[in-house]
């Protein structure tokens, strides 16, 4: 197993009362797979990913990453970790305004001690891999939302992490767009043989994975074959509306 949580908690502080995240979690995930984390704002799903980062730290409890007990890590060797394990999605893209996408990209490949022109090459490559190999001296105020978030992928990935980390990267953009994310997210995960983590609320992504979790009651439950069918249900429900409301204005 690539990640491992053992009798994982974490609590929040809010103002006088005591707010458990997780409580006492224990959950493994596979080379190669694609788990969803399946839940709405606050629910925790976000909290899961950081501690599987070393972004933020457990209360109690063991995780392994990459044969590597991060919980017994301290700065700055969770940073360390970090660059040379983990390439992290967000929502909100965090790429570097100054920067142009090709040095945004480089940058965790770079920061590894690689040349600046091993860097260039490696970046150039990733990025013809999520379409768009004529973009690299642009600034991401010219890109839009979607060519973006691809500048995100590409970035995680260039310096070959083992596990990627995606928190909402659709949560910013349209459905047409997300949808086109996703596919080019989990092509460039399989390809590369890496396991992909996402944090989402949307029913739309469940399909696609391997495995689909949802927090309850500060347990993360497994639950893949139930909302998978919900999530086809849902989809077969909004064609139907969809080829309804097509019929209606037709006859207008």
């Amino acid at each position: 197993m690539i990640v491992k949580l053992r009798n994982v908690t974490k609590k929040y502080q809010e103002a006088e009362r005591e707010r458990v995240v997780l409580d006492s979690v224990d959950a493994s995930f596979a080379e190669g797979e694609f788990a969803v984390l399946l839940g709405p704002s606050g629910s925790g799903k976000s909290t899961v990913l950081n501690l599987i980062s070393g972004v933020d730290q457990a209360d109690s409890g063991e995780i392994i990453v990459c044969d590597t007990t991060i919980t017994s890590l301290q700065e700055p060797g969770l940073t360390l970790f970090r660059r040379d394990n983990v390439g992290i999605i967000f929502q909100f893209f965090n790429l570097i305004p100054t920067l142009t996408v090709l040095e945004n990209i480089i940058l965790p490949f770079e920061l590894q001690g690689n040349s600046h022109k091993a860097a260039r090459q490696r970046g150039q490559t990733v990025l013809e891999q999520v379409g768009l190999g004529d973009r690299a001296d642009a600034f991401p105020d010219r890109l839009s939302g979607g060519q973006q978030q691809r500048v995100a992928i590409a970035r995680a990935l260039v310096h070959e992490p083992t596990l990627i980390l995606a928190d909402e990267p659709t949560g910013n953009l349209d459905p047409t767009t997300g949808k086109a994310v996703v596919e080019l997210l989990l092509k460039t995960t399989r390809d590369a043989g890496k396991t992909l983590i996402m944090a989402t609320h949307s029913m739309e992504i469940v399909p696609y994975a391997d495995r689909v979790f949802r927090i309850d009651d500060g347990k993360l439950v497994e639950d893949t074959q139930r909302l998978r069918k919900g999530a086809e249900i849902r989809a077969e429900l909004e064609s139907q509306l969809h080829n309804q409301y097509e019929m209606k204005m037709s006859e207008i």
